[in-house]
């Protein structure tokens, strides 16, 4: 039997949300932290906040792919999808250079639905 007071609520992404802030608060800043951060909020459906914790990894850590296509996905969530493009773009080739062909290929891929449903939007409307 296990002693720990797990048990799962509603209340626990909120909770984690707080104790991630709360360690950013304290000094705890990084990559890690802020990706984080930005994926909970994300969740959360706050995506202004995962834009601005996504661009803060990118920036304390440029060669971190999982952050930059945490950023894609943040500014797409936030219909900021010209930005989310170019971001998939720079993140793709920061992930090949890294060897992270996984991060590389569904960058490549979340960018050509942008791209997709940018033309969509674009084409006249025949009816």
């Amino acid at each position: 039997m296990c002693d720990l007071p797990y048990h799962a609520s509603a209340t626990m992404p909120q909770d984690l949300l707080a104790n991630l802030e709360a360690l950013l608060a304290k000094g705890g800043d990084g990559a890690a932290l802020r990706l984080a951060l930005a994926s909970r909020y994300l969740d959360a459906g706050d995506a202004t906040s995962a834009v601005r914790h996504a661009q803060a990894a990118v920036q304390l850590d440029p060669e971190y792919s999982a952050a930059w296509k945490a950023l894609g996905r943040a500014l797409t969530a936030a219909g900021r999808g010209a930005e989310a493009l170019e971001v998939y773009e720079r993140g793709t080739a920061v992930a090949e250079r890294r060897g992270d062909q996984q991060a590389a290929k569904e960058m490549r891929v979340f960018g050509a639905r942008l791209k997709r449903a940018a033309a969509k939007d674009d084409s006249p409307n025949q009816g």
